[in-house]
């Protein structure tokens, strides 16, 4: 298989003075090949013509006429620069014309032919037509080949000019680009070299220009948020982790050794032992929830998007959660409007509207509403909104719900890791959208924000 040379400053020097001279050479062969052919052809058009015309002289008024005629034509030229004739007698006496005589290294050839005799000791070139004319006179009409001789060096002058200033052209302009690329290759390695040291928050510069690099320097930005943002993600997942598995561990430590010590009644122990199981799952959901948010992060969930009506979705959430809103006697409805299908992950979708769901149940009073809402308010976006009527969360508190863990004042003493929030907010990434909180006056508004595809997203 053809391996393609690597992009560099070099091989695009290269390559554009190779297409240049190779257009350059396309330009001046057929020319080259158009001069040779024409003036060859006019010129030996112009002997025959002129040697008829002296033929036809000749018969007409004889050999002393064509002599004159032959002598005035050529009178002032005599180094044979652009037209030679002689014409001699029957005795080879010269009668007429711009050499001394006859050629004497001239082969004999009648009509057309070309040669290479001595005029006034330098070697010329010669296109010939010879003829011998009634009693033995013979006239010989050439033309020099050398007369073009200097036209065509300037010719070939030029063309080596032009070779040669392609070449220069296109080293500097590989030297032009290479110390452009150098520049933005060491932006870019410097960058990169902060963030290897930790310096997350660094970026690369955007030109300003407008250039082709301005796109990906965007994507790779882009790149290094998203990169950032995992690594604090699984910086405070990792606090967060040590942080709130000790407590339940520390729990199950505390009854198992009390057990051990104790050595309490069955009835005592197996409450105990229920106890102990209650930590396990409460640390077991910590994992889960962790590895439900890893996975989504991570986009492989993608592969797993199918076309999804909203409008049906959400019924079946609201109808799986009524009877513990009838429980505590709120008023659990549903309310869709509008065409709610897209591309999504059913599953993740209701385990986010699901979570939203819960929390409202957690905090309604009794006696309270929950209104969930499904509309595409734009094209584009489709929002499920849960909305309730119970102490809502505090306005600066709004942007640390979402994060992992985190769990305000008015949840301290309810079950839960801090984790249905940050799910919802990562589904919410993976399927283009996002998640608003917002005052319901009172209570909590959530809006759940998702592109309304008519594609599934490839991995």
């Amino acid at each position: 298989m053809l391996k393609l040379p690597g992009f560099s400053a070099r091989t695009i020097a290269i390559g554009y003075a190779a297409i240049s001279l190779l257009v350059l050479a396309m330009f001046a062969g057929p020319l080259w090949w158009a001069w040779n052919i024409n003036i060859e052809q006019v010129r030996t058009e112009l002997l025959q013509s002129e040697s008829r015309r002296m033929c036809n002289l000749f018969a007409r008024t004889g050999p002393f006429a064509l002599a004159a005629a032959i002598d005035s034509q050529v009178m002032g030229t005599n180094d044979g620069v652009r037209k030679i004739i002689v014409f001699t007698a029957p005795n080879g006496v010269k009668l007429a014309g711009n050499l001394p005589g006859w050629p004497a290294d001239l082969p004999r050839v009648e009509g057309n032919s070309s040669a290479t005799i001595e005029v006034d000791g330098t070697p010329r070139r010669i296109e010939m037509v010879q003829m011998t004319l009634k009693d033995g006179y013979r006239l010989l009409v050439a033309s020099n080949l050398n007369r073009f001789d200097v036209l065509e060096q300037l010719f070939i002058y030029g063309l080596l000019g032009c070779a040669a200033a392609v070449l220069m052209v296109a080293a500097l302009g590989g030297v032009m680009i290479r110390r452009a690329l150098l520049a933005r290759v060491q932006n870019i390695s410097q960058t990169t070299s902060a963030i290897i040291e930790g310096q997350l928050s660094r970026r690369l510069a955007v030109p300003d220009d407008g250039d082709e690099l301005q796109l990906l320097t965007h994507t790779v930005n882009r790149m290094l948020d998203q990169i950032e943002h995992l690594v604090t993600g699984v910086q405070d997942v990792s606090n967060a982790i040590a942080h709130d598995l000790r407590t339940p561990l520390s729990e199950l430590r505390a009854r198992l050794e009390e057990l051990s010590v104790a050595r309490p009644s069955d009835e005592e122990t197996y409450a105990e032992i229920d106890a102990a199981i209650g930590d396990v799952d409460r640390v077991m959901s910590i994992f889960n929830a962790l590895l439900r948010l890893a996975e989504i992060d991570s986009g492989s969930r993608r592969g797993g998007f199918v076309e999804v009506d909203l409008a049906r979705l959400g019924a079946e959430v609201a109808e799986f959660y009524l009877p513990v809103a009838e429980l505590k006697n709120i008023a659990l409805s549903f309310t869709p409007s509008g065409n709610l299908a897209t591309i999504g992950d059913p599953v993740l979708l209701a385990q986010a509207l699901g979570n939203l769901v819960e929390n409202a149940l957690k905090y309604a009073p009794e006696h309270g509403v929950i209104a969930i809402t499904a509309s595409r308010p734009t094209d584009d976006v489709l929002q499920l909104v849960v909305a309730d009527n119970g102490p809502g969360v505090a306005e600066d508190e709004r942007p640390k719900v979402v994060e992992r863990f985190y769990r305000g004042d008015a949840s301290r003493g309810t079950p839960g890791v801090g984790l249905g929030l940050s799910v919802v907010s990562a589904v919410a990434r993976l399927h283009g959208g996002s998640l608003t909180l917002a005052d319901n006056a009172p209570g909590l508004r959530a809006t759940l924000l998702v592109a309304a595809s008519v594609h599934a997203p490839t991995r």
